[in-house]
């Protein structure tokens, strides 16, 4: 008896490993910038009673800021049967995995307008198999240009820069050409959808004159912090980005929402799903905190002086 215990033990611990539930991750960006996002992730999933590896698995699946993989990496994960696909960097992915499966649970992160990109019928009471964590892009977008425009006033010509693949970046450089006319400035448009697209987009800076840059919200562009970063102090222009993760690595100045929190509220609403909950009934999260990061050592290099009003709004200052 003691022999049959001993033999059975394994067979169970199979039977249980076969049967633990799998979270597809699918995103568009890279392993190596989404690191403290997904240890958000893991937080979230944490605090509802999933731990990696204990009673859940996830199986990641990465685009590297390439939208045309999205479709077949979302097919991928629908073919394992996992569990809930979290579609995570913004509208691409998410659109992917509702066109991979409409059955299988789906929680985003990322996406502005899920109601006019079709992928929710309401914020509050969503429906169907999507819900998730969204952006307010289109007003941070200009909430950016205006912070530009108090630090910079002079600056006559303020830069763009958008990926031409993310669904959202021809509606935000409209809205941009708006805020941008309100403050008497020209806009120009820089489009980058690779590596070596973003170093030709920065070359153009000088011969356009333009005296700022805001650099739209995009995975492509989270997973190329350290290059824009550099680029923008090569080119010593003012610039202000979308996280506070490009401030932190040496940027001037971020407007955003904490991708921290969004992420971990992702790791929540997939526990919840584990646990029975629809996704047609968990509405639609909009960010309860957007930060405004400044680095007063990378201003000091760029021989500007943050007004005093800019810095007393600041919620953190980096010296």
């Amino acid at each position: 008896m003691l022999g049959g215990a001993v033999v059975a033990w394994p067979l169970s611990a199979r039977s249980q490993k076969s049967t633990m539930p799998v979270i597809g991750f699918l995103s568009s960006g890279s392993p190596a910038q989404w690191t403290s996002f997904v240890s958000a992730f893991r937080q979230g999933l944490n605090e509802v009673g999933y731990i990696e590896g204990k009673n859940i698995g996830i199986e990641f699946r990465w685009a590297e800021g390439h939208y045309e993989r999205l479709p077949e990496l979302a097919a991928n994960l629908v073919s394992r049967q996992v569990a809930v696909v979290v579609a995570s960097g913004g509208t691409g992915p998410a659109l992917a995995a509702k066109a991979a499966t409409p059955t299988i649970p789906i929680v985003y992160t990322g996406v502005p307008d899920p109601v006019g990109r079709g992928l929710v019928a309401s914020l509050g009471r969503p429906g169907g198999n999507v819900t998730g964590v969204s952006f307010l892009a289109v007003e941070l977008n200009a909430k950016r240009m205006e912070l530009l425009h108090e630090l910079v006033p002079k600056a006559t010509v303020i830069a763009v820069l958008v990926n031409p693949d993310n669904p959202s970046a021809e509606s935000n450089v409209k809205q941009a050409q708006g805020n941008a006319r309100s403050f008497g400035q020209q806009l120009r448009v820089l489009r980058a959808r690779t590596e070596r697209d973003i170093d030709a987009a920065f070359a153009t800076l000088v011969p356009l004159r333009a005296g700022a840059l805001v650099v739209g919200t995009d995975p492509l562009f989270g997973s190329r912090r350290e290059q824009l970063v550099g680029l923008a102090a090569r080119y010593a222009v003012p610039t202000v980005f979308f996280i506070r993760e490009f401030v932190t690595d040496g940027g001037l100045m971020s407007y955003g929402p904490s991708l921290f929190e969004a992420y971990r509220q992702a790791g929540i609403y997939t526990g919840k799903i584990l646990n029975g909950s629809k996704p047609a009934d968990l509405p639609i999260l909009q960010p309860t905190k957007v930060e405004l990061v400044i680095n007063l050592k990378t201003a000091k290099a760029l021989g500007l002086t943050i007004p005093q009003p800019l810095l007393q709004r600041a919620d953190e200052v980096i010296q």
